[in-house]
């Protein structure tokens, strides 16, 4: 059974009127991770992209290049998408949920978090309601200020891209500590650990631009020790 098929009983589950919190409780165990944090992605992504008021051609854009779907199961993840944009409402417990089937596990919440930031900067714009959104969301899956800062410089362009903070070191930690903390930044951006963390492959797309700019960070951070 493909993962879009497991997807697509869970919402026709939600919509003959099964509860939320027992949707995700039959995927909460492994292998069904994968679902989950598909559906989860999809619903926030939805929700976010409606944050700012208007669900844009561009971020739909932005939600199929995170997700590659096949054409015989778009009709499935356009249903999830579609009862997800209906308003903002709800998102919070969708990130509740998330955030316990997931406890302890910072690398896949970040790597959700990362995808919604991918669906906000799609029209190019980071509107102050999608900082409130992604914010509460970050709240909610108890993410640090230092890792929401670290991640929100990394996609909105206005924001100081430091190299510091995108690798979560200080500037006046040693060229050794830095260097252990890009190493286990790419390490954890193996797509093997991602999928072993409940990352579908469709979404490990968003890995790519990380590496980007953990590697230029680290290139920049040794031309000032140099």
């Amino acid at each position: 059974m493909s993962i879009w098929t497991r997807i697509s009983e869970a919402i026709e589950a939600l919509r003959l009127g099964e509860t939320l919190a027992n949707v995700f409780d039959k995927l909460r165990t492994p292998p069904e991770h994968s679902v989950g944090f598909t559906i989860a992605v999809i619903a926030l992504s939805a929700k976010m992209a409606k944050a700012d008021g208007l669900v844009t051609r561009d971020e739909v854009t932005a939600f199929r290049e995170v997700f590659h779907i096949p054409k015989n199961a778009e009709q499935s993840a356009a249903r999830v998408f579609d009862l997800a944009r209906k308003d903002v409402a709800g998102y919070e417990e969708y990130a509740q949920r998330i955030a316990r089937m997931f406890k302890d596990q910072t690398p896949v919440l970040c790597d959700l978090m990362e995808g919604l930031f991918h669906i906000a900067m799609a029209d190019g714009k980071y509107h102050p309601a999608e900082d409130q959104y992604l914010s509460r969301v970050a709240e909610i899956f108890r993410l640090s200020d230092a890792r929401f800062s670290q991640l929100r410089v990394r996609f909105v362009p206005n924001a100081v891209p430091d190299p510091y903070t995108v690798l979560g070191v200080s500037a006046d930690q040693s060229l050794a500590d830095i260097r252990l903390a890009w190493r286990t930044a790419v390490r954890e951006s193996h797509p093997d650990l991602m999928i072993a963390r409940g990352v579908p492959e469709e979404a490990i797309r968003i890995a790519e631009k990380r590496m980007v700019d953990i590697n230029r960070a680290w290139e920049e951070i040794q031309e000032v020790h140099a």
